[in-house]
């Protein structure tokens, strides 16, 4: 199982501190860091994925279960209508976003804000977030947003403006479970519903001809 680095140091931790306590005799507080150890490896833990092949197809940003499918009148950064897709993720699923599609990151900014349970429908807007702004060619934009939740303190890009993208490319995560809104053109054509489950850079979620 291949761990990002994000979580080597955690692992490592863990790992290090159950050993010292093992030498100690402390036995119990050693099979708690092991346990510990094996939780934050399997949370960081950064699985392979093939996204589907017609270039059409937006693929899910994130693993888990998709919260709201909409429309809104002004999307972050696009500033236009949008659809809106939003996934909730749980601790039992993979944290390592991706792209939804093919474009160049024009924009990435941290927004502060509170840390409302990631499933309301206004953690969205309330929550502290990051935006990440993307340009397809031909000018058409669309955007995704990593929103915090109670336990969910911190988000971390992999990516910075200026850089092409191709989908399905990690992009950045969050700790420890929390939410993901991709905002897309009104033209684009979703193809899940709430309740369904996805997976990140593979399951396609929605049909955009850009």
């Amino acid at each position: 199982m291949r761990i990002h680095p994000e979580g080597r140091p955690w692992v490592l931790s863990a790992s290090l501190g159950s050993a010292v306590l093992a030498f100690l005799g402390r036995r119990r507080a050693a099979a708690g860091a092991a346990l510990a150890g094996a939780a934050f490896a399997y949370f960081f833990r950064d699985p392979q994925r093939r996204p589907p092949e017609a270039p059409e197809a937006v693929v899910s940003p994130a693993d888990g279960e998709v919260l709201l499918v909409d429309t809104v009148d002004r999307a972050p950064w696009m500033a236009t209508p949008a659809l809106r897709i939003a996934i909730f993720m749980s601790l039992r699923d993979v944290h390592i976003n991706r792209a939804p599609a093919t474009a160049r990151l024009v924009y990435l900014a941290h927004h502060p804000g509170q840390f409302l349970p990631a499933y309301k429908e206004e953690a969205g807007e309330r929550n502290e977030r990051r935006v990440y702004g993307f340009e397809v060619a031909g000018g058409k934009r669309f955007a995704m947003v990593q929103v915090a939740g109670i336990f969910a303190r911190r988000t971390v890009p992999f990516v910075t403006p200026g850089d092409p993208i191709l989908r399905g490319q990690r992009v950045g995560l969050i700790r420890f479970g929390s939410r993901v809104e991709v905002f897309l053109p009104p033209d684009a054509r979703p193809l899940v519903a709430p309740g369904h489950r996805v997976r990140a850079g593979e399951t396609p979620i929605a049909w955009w001809e850009h």
